[in-house]
């Protein structure tokens, strides 16, 4: 495909995904009678409105912002960045079944990652730190039986799963509520990073778009609709965990939820999820099992086709990251001058740092600056 059709396409596309009541479903059916989406760019307010528009389509695909579509296909022209489309079939087929799955996707990291098998897991921001401490551990178990770990890149238990997973060498998934030329929480950077070299992060929201609290319902429901089941790890009484929950019992996936202690709070929202019917989760066995899935037997070495920085299954540095502490010496350095020393890209560093921390290997300094762990420190 060429650049000017591939820019057309991508142009239709990203207007097509501004119109209200427009899904993936009703995209796949509308754009084979015009001849592709870059047909659209070419019809008039009547022609729009024949191919099946309702008249606020009309005036929704009509009246977008150049400036805003001129700001996404920036960002896309990046390497790593991608539009997915509902007609690409690199569109993830477990969301595609879902009603009201978005046009379009913007990703950032491996698109394929969308299309693995899912758990979602979510919970409180506000965790306990044995909250987190069961979600890290989770998460780490079941990507090591082959799951992508899917959540929302939260404070708490999402940020808490999504690391589990990245130091267990697996995939995981970061939905967004925001478009993603920006990280939310800022202090997530670093992570969001590593997320996108061991996996994707993916975002129905344009670029420039701001974190409202309107977003996230639509994350709660894009992350439930990827997923194969939704994992509760601590939620109140009213949480916006049990927003996701309740979607995905919607889409027809599995519900599951961590009971905890009568005395706290946190626990309240997981034991009504298990009074209304979800699976009670005591092991990440359980979950796999809930989920009909069957966990490989991990063989000790390395995996050729693994993420640099990824952790075999005997927990053994590989060359780039044995590559990486040299590079870092016995000083305090920075992601730049790492990856200067190193020759690898940014993102990969940035993971790789990500998993040796998470291992007590190094620590982050004030600064954005790391160094490795003391000797007494190490585990």
């Amino acid at each position: 495909m060429t650049t000017e059709i591939l820019t057309a396409a991508r142009r239709a596309w990203l207007r097509l995904a501004r119109v209200p009541g427009v899904d993936a479903a009703t995209a796949r059916v509308l754009l084979p009678r015009l001849g592709g989406p870059e047909a659209l760019l070419a019809l008039d307010e009547a022609g729009l409105a024949c191919a099946g528009l309702t008249p606020a389509g009309v005036r929704a695909f009509a009246d977008v912002d150049e400036a805003t579509l001129a700001r996404d296909l920036r960002w896309l022209e990046a390497p790593g960045r991608e539009l997915i489309a509902a007609d690409d079939p690199r569109y993830p087929p477990q969301l595609a079944a879902t009603a009201g799955a978005p046009p379009a996707l913007f990703v950032l990291g491996d698109p394929a990652a969308l299309s693995s098998p899912q758990l979602a897991i979510v919970g409180s921001r506000s965790a306990t730190a044995a909250g987190r401490e069961t979600a890290f551990e989770f998460a780490g178990r079941l990507s090591a039986a082959g799951l992508a770990i899917t959540s929302g890149l939260a404070i708490g238990i999402d940020a808490a799963a999504h690391r589990g997973a990245l130091a267990g060498g697996g995939r995981t998934i970061a939905v967004c509520g925001t478009g993603l030329d920006r990280v939310y929480p800022a202090e997530h950077a670093l992570l969001a990073a590593a997320i996108a070299a061991q996996g994707a992060l993916v975002s129905e929201f344009s670029t420039g778009t701001p974190p409202i609290r309107a977003n996230f319902p639509r994350r709660n429901r894009l992350m439930s609709g990827l997923a194969r089941g939704v994992l509760v790890v601590e939620a109140a009484a009213r949480s916006g965990s049990l927003i996701t929950a309740r979607l995905a019992g919607e889409q027809g996936r599995e519900v599951m939820a961590v009971p905890g202690s009568i005395h706290n709070p946190l626990a309240r929202g997981c034991h009504r999820l298990i009074r209304d019917g979800a699976a009670l989760i005591e092991s990440p066995e359980d979950v796999l099992a809930t989920i009909g899935v069957s966990g490989p037997a991990a063989a000790c070495g390395s995996d050729v086709n693994a993420p640099p920085g990824a952790r075999n299954s005997c927990g053994e540095l590989d060359s780039a990251e044995e590559m990486l502490l040299n590079a870092l010496g016995f000083e305090p350095a920075d992601l730049d001058r790492l990856v200067e020393r190193t020759g690898l890209v940014a993102h990969s560093v940035a993971s790789m740092l990500q998993m040796l921390e998470l291992e007590g290997r190094i620590e982050s300094l004030a600064g954005g600056r790391y160094s490795r762990t003391p000797p007494r420190q190490a585990r």
